[in-house]
């Protein structure tokens, strides 16, 4: 009977292990990935952080510097780094099919010392099944892309930014992108040069954060957030105020050149005369087996936490640096729980 199973081997995962591990809890990380680096591993190539490597840190533990913004593999190191430095028991590949809550206030529950637990059900662990008091869910939201509905039928190849090799394979195409988020503005601007045509389409005018806004910002808003939230202060205001776009330099050189105008959303996908059609339309929290145990992103039952899924879990929870308070006070809601 562990003491706490995360799920997810992430930059969110990785940060609850390293309290719990501080904490001195019984506990192991379960991710499905084949190696360390979580979603990152599966970015494009140009993809930057929005912050500099300085401020792009997990708890306990600084990212190595990097000149400029750093790329998706200069994090995925970081990750590999971190985890090897606490030593943190990550197991993987393991996938984790369902979770079933027992809970020692019902007649049917086969409760463990008549305190609620966790059966975990795997595919590729060396058990099918684990036990453990506590869960943390920290599976993020990449696995889990979403793409809108639109009407008629689109005879090009359809992508989502999540599957975005990088630019290579559209060279001579017409290509639609849609999403007038960071995701949208940067994956058309990598397009630039290299397909023969870029449509770039948003439901909106696209809302440019200042030049010289950045990741750090956004923390400090986020962190600001929270402390009002906590002080029962009225919220200051969510970053997304300031825009949508955060202007890394290869989005803002395209804008300055006049390369980067974006069109009105079409009605009909039979409209489009491209090629490809990439779907830059956000995520939605992967929650896969624990779906049944949650509701309005909350957990339903005692004993399961949700680390790390952005706006459900707190302001700026869904980054490298913004996760840490969330990760701490999460772990020391579980040894309340496991020591009780």
């Amino acid at each position: 009977m562990l003491d706490c199973l995360v799920i997810g081997g992430g930059q969110s995962g990785l940060a609850c292990g390293y309290y719990l591990h501080k904490r001195g809890l019984d506990f192991r990380i379960l991710d499905a990935e084949s190696a360390p680096g979580g979603a990152w591993q599966h970015t494009w190539d140009s993809l930057r952080l929005f912050s500099p490597a300085t401020a792009s840190n997990l708890p306990g533990m600084p990212m190595p510097a990097y000149p400029g913004y750093p790329p998706a593999s200069h994090v995925v190191d970081y990750l590999r780094a971190y985890e090897k430095r606490y030593d943190l028991p990550v197991n993987r590949p393991v996938t984790v099919t369902r979770i079933y809550h027992r809970s020692a206030s019902r007649e049917d529950s086969h409760g463990w010392g008549g305190k609620d637990y966790f059966v975990v059900a795997l595919r590729g662990g060396d058990a099918p099944t684990i036990t453990a008091r506590t869960v943390v869910a920290a599976t993020g939201t990449w696995s889990s892309p979403f793409i809108p509905f639109y009407p008629g039928h689109f005879r090009g190849k359809q992508w989502h930014s999540a599957w975005y090799p990088g630019a290579s394979p559209f060279a001579g195409a017409r290509v639609a992108v849609v999403g007038g988020a960071n995701s949208g503005a940067q994956i058309a601007a990598d397009l630039l040069g290299t397909a023969a045509r870029v449509d770039w389409f948003t439901h909106r005018p696209p809302r440019w954060m200042p030049d010289d806004i950045d990741g750090r910002d956004l923390f400090h808003r986020s962190r600001a957030r929270l402390l009002a939230q906590k002080e029962g202060r009225p919220d200051p205001g969510s970053e997304s105020s300031l825009g949508d776009i955060v202007m890394v330099p290869p989005v803002k050189a395209a804008r300055d050149a006049g390369r980067l105008a974006a069109q009105p959303i079409f009605g009909r996908l039979d409209k489009l005369d491209h090629d490809h059609l990439i779907w830059c339309t956000g995520f939605r929290p992967a929650l896969g087996p624990i779906r049944h145990l949650v509701a309005e992103g909350k957990a339903q039952v005692p004993g399961l936490f949700l680390v790390g899924y952005g706006s459900w879990t707190g302001p700026g929870s869904a980054t490298i640096t913004g996760v840490s308070p969330f990760a701490k006070q999460t772990a020391a809601a579980i040894e309340e729980i496991v020591r009780a």
